[in-house]
């Protein structure tokens, strides 16, 4: 189950003219009965909205306010999630002639015309307040807070990744809410505005609007809309013709294949750089340890201690983290029986959570190997939301060959890895041109699809560009690749294998060697060529062309260019 939660806006979305009709309410009961949940995020106060809404009780939370109160209607707890402005604010509103005024446990909400009194109010008193407007309503907030923000903590209260939320609204300040979910839509009747915004416009309006999408969801988890769901999807990398290629978090289910030293695992550090930065959680099998320092991860297991599945659960159970499952520990024989209950479990976790969206396997063979055949049953059958990462197809389990779509190969082979994952499926290899790939890049294909491989130029990981780096700043580039200086008269051979001993040999040479280099524009030269930082390039360049005299205030100024970008040692003296 990908949607967990339905979170709708009340006021011409739920509600026609304030009132739920009856074919409504029986979507939103069926919505429930099929183990999903109900949250309301409306404008309203909430003594107004128990008045008007008289099935409240469909609902796990109410955020009510526009974003500033949670309500729970079983229990009736109320939580405010912000301060409501001083009653000086209201009083100098009435004396101002803002004659139709609301407040609520936190909201301040008037009407048009009095937009400019409140906004002027709030500049004279020095408040930290913000206005939104609805559909002619004017409400007062404190800064930071609406349906988003108010969103946030009911999705943190019900344990639900954003990512498994549909929003649902109709006005101006549902902008926030539909920004805030995996699916954001708007009803037929909504502003052009967030038409224009959302992923999906319903058919129809009002409550007939919720009702059809229910019975989207109901129907295949929006599979048949997957076109229309992009904005979330991660870059893997770029085709020569410039187009970005990504991929879907929830749907991937993919096999990374290659030799070693190819990059298959600068391809899983970064898509898990980039599942992290777009909020998506991970849990990572790992073989052999070698993800015991990806950031802001909890590892578990290690070479003398067994991961339980226990200790798994309730990890990956948890909103707020990734984990790491380190299997030295384990037997070379244990692995794929621990990995299958672990996945069993995982799946179990997923269709109460949505987490881990995504699964990465390092080293798959490890616990799916060719030469093992468990049960039938025993198997995944399905693979979505899931990458393996092994050196060749024919490492991997028949079966769970079968359940991959999407190949991505890497390295020096990739002929002979398209033919076994062809032959696995049954059925024949792509003709590439390629008889091998270049470090960072690959061939994607999915054996699904009407097209044949494609080649792409991989998207770096920041693991990978702070080694690219360090190569540059540490390392040694050959010897055409190298800066020489030379002097004017040719006198000097002083070769500069990395950026490190080009800045040490700078501080060294005599004034004239250096500005001869510089006025000659050789530096940017070599940054341009050697180094291939074209970006570096141009800013020295540009202190080249002002032909500085000042030897000293030239080098200290290329040095900060340098080290702005690569680590050096610092400046003597």
């Amino acid at each position: 189950m990908r949607y967990l939660a339905l979170c709708s806006d009340y006021d011409g979305t739920l509600a026609h003219h304030g009132q739920l009709d009856e074919p409504t309410i029986a979507a939103l009961e069926k919505f429930r009965a099929a183990g999903r949940k109900l949250v309301m995020v409306t404008g309203r106060e909430l003594d107004d909205l128990q008045t008007v809404c008289p099935r409240l009780d469909l609902f796990e939370l109410v955020v009510a306010e526009n974003g500033a109160l949670l309500y729970w209607p079983k229990t009736g707890k109320e939580q405010t999630l912000g301060e409501r402005p001083p009653d000086s604010f209201v009083a100098t509103l009435r004396r101002r002639g803002v004659e139709r005024i609301s407040v609520g446990r936190v909201i301040v909400a008037t009407w048009e015309p009095h937009e400019n009194t409140v906004l002027e109010t709030i500049r004279d008193l020095g408040l930290e307040l913000q206005v939104i407007f609805n559909k002619g309503a004017v409400m007062v907030l404190p800064a930071g807070v609406n349906k988003g923000s108010g969103l946030r903590a009911a999705l943190a209260e019900l344990n639900i990744s954003p990512h498994n939320t549909i929003g649902i609204g109709d006005a101006e300040n549902d902008h926030a809410l539909l920004s805030h979910c995996e699916c954001g839509v708007a009803v037929a009747n909504a502003l052009a505005s967030l038409k224009e915004r959302a992923d999906i416009v319903t058919r129809n309006d009002h409550g007939a609007g919720v009702a059809e999408l229910i019975e989207a969801v109901l129907r295949d988890d929006l599979a048949s809309h997957e076109a229309q769901l992009v904005r979330h999807h991660v870059a893997l990398g770029t085709t020569r013709t410039g187009d970005t290629v990504r991929i879907s978090p929830y749907g991937i289910n993919a096999l990374v294949v290659g030799t070693s030293g190819g990059g298959k695992s600068s391809v899983a550090v970064g898509l898990v750089e980039r599942l992290r930065k777009q909020g998506y959680s991970f849990c990572i099998v790992d073989p052999e340890g070698d993800y015991d320092n990806v950031d802001a991860t909890v590892v578990i297991g290690g070479p003398a201690h067994v991961p339980t599945l226990e200790e798994c659960a309730q990890l990956v159970s948890r909103a707020d983290t990734d984990v790491v499952v380190n299997l030295l520990g384990l037997k070379l024989n244990d692995r794929p029986a621990f990995f299958l209950s672990l996945f069993a479990r995982l799946r179990d976790i997923r269709a109460r959570t949505g987490r881990p969206h995504v699964l990465i396997v390092d080293e798959a063979h490890h616990v799916l190997p060719a030469n093992w055949e468990p049960a039938q049953s025993g198997l995944p059958q399905q693979l979505d939301g899931v990458l393996l990462v092994s050196v060749t197809p024919n490492l991997i389990a028949q079966p769970i060959l079968r359940a991959v779509d999407t190949l991505i190969v890497l390295g020096d082979k990739p002929r002979v890895s398209l033919k076994e994952f062809a032959a696995a499926n049954d059925s024949e290899p792509p003709a590439i041109e390629q008889s091998a790939l270049d470090p960072g890049t690959a061939l994607l294909w999915n054996r699904k699809g009407p097209a044949g491989p494609v080649w792409i130029q991989l998207e770096p990981s920041h693991t990978e560009r702070r080694r690219h780096l360090r190569k540059y700043a540490e390392g040694e580039l050959p010897v055409d690749r190298s800066f020489f200086f030379r002097g004017r008269e040719g006198k000097l051979k002083l070769r500069a294998h990395n950026l490190i001993l080009f800045m040490d040999l700078a501080d060294g040479v005599d004034d004239d060697t250096w500005l001869f280099h510089l006025h000659r524009g050789e530096i940017s030269e070599w940054i341009r060529t050697a180094i291939k930082d074209h970006a570096l390039a141009d800013q020295i360049a540009a202190a080249e062309r002002r032909q500085p005299a000042d030897a000293d205030a030239s080098r200290q100024e290329v040095r900060k260019l340098i080290e702005s970008i690569y680590t050096l040692p610092a400046s003597p003296g």
